[in-house]
């Protein structure tokens, strides 16, 4: 189970809700080895009086924040290579440099999940979560 929040300024961050979703799942797919239809992306387009982030040297407008939220059991190898890919294919795809893009991992154990009306530890998935 994974789910993604995506937080950036409203003016950046509509024009490429479809195309990051694109590029987010390929990541996750490839790195979590995710089935592709289980996707579970939420954007929030923010104003920038809504929006304070760090002036970092080299930070723009085009600032974003991932935060992806999943089941425990996947290998820091695999966490590092999802990570990896994203500031990658984000950078080549859409051309969000790497300075402004921050990913965050937050990891839950499965019974604290509740979907299609069971605790996450009573269903049977349909892919691995120890990759």
């Amino acid at each position: 189970m994974s789910q993604i929040k995506i937080y950036g300024l409203r003016s950046h961050l509509d024009p490429v809700k479809a195309q990051l979703s694109d590029v987010i799942n390929s990541c996750v797919v490839d790195a979590l080895q995710y089935p592709p239809h289980k996707r579970a992306h939420r954007f929030f387009p923010l104003d920038p009086s809504d929006y304070y982030y760090p002036p970092e040297p080299g930070r723009t407008d085009r600032y974003t924040i991932i935060e992806l939220s999943m089941f425990e059991g996947r290998t820091v190898a695999a966490k590092k290579q999802l990570i990896r890919l994203l500031f990658d294919r984000i950078d080549k795809e859409l051309g969000i440099s790497n300075l402004d893009l921050e990913i965050t991992i937050f990891e839950t154990p499965n019974h604290n999940w509740g979907f299609r009306g069971l605790p996450g530890d009573e269903h049977s998935l349909d892919y691995q979560v120890n990759v």
